[in-house]
């Protein structure tokens, strides 16, 4: 049983609210997006937020090849090198090294991928996904009971 409910406290999560709509019209492509926020949901260890993620990563086409590998990622032949760029710059943010924060060679990567408005985005959809997590694991939300908006997938 939830310990708290976060729908009981809209004003508190307006900054977090705010977040996603940015990142919802930033041009980031919804898949790259969904990955990201499963993946760091998956570190984090979120059930609620992974059985949420993977609902809205199927219902925008997503494939069930890609979501079962996403946690092999680096030896999955199935991501883009975007993507790649995307899940090392989520893993680094989400796990802050804390001498080093994020790796040279991690942003080196994400450069060459992302222009520095992409990233900053990339960067905000990271740090959105972790405050979810971080109020969904305290609070102990259910997994399960989430059903995405259905959508049409090109």
């Amino acid at each position: 049983m939830p310990r708290f409910s976060y729908q009981d406290h809209p004003d508190a999560l307006k900054p977090l609210f705010a977040m996603k709509a940015h990142i919802d019209h930033s041009g980031l492509d919804k898949n790259l997006i969904d990955l990201v926020t499963l993946r760091a949901s998956q570190l984090n260890g979120c059930a609620y937020c992974i059985d949420m993620h993977t609902k809205e990563a199927r219902a925008d086409g997503e494939t069930e090849q890609r979501l079962y590998l996403l946690q092999a990622w680096r030896e999955a032949p199935f991501y883009s090198a975007r993507e790649r760029a995307a899940l090392a710059w989520c893993e680094a943010v989400t796990r802050l090294d804390p001498v080093h924060g994020v790796p040279d060679e991690v942003y080196e990567q994400a450069r060459a991928q992302f222009s520095e408005r992409e990233l900053m985005d990339l960067n905000l959809l990271v740090i959105m996904i972790n405050g979810w997590n971080r109020i969904a694991v305290p609070s102990k939300m259910e997994p399960g009971s989430y059903q995405p908006v259905q959508r049409k997938v090109a």
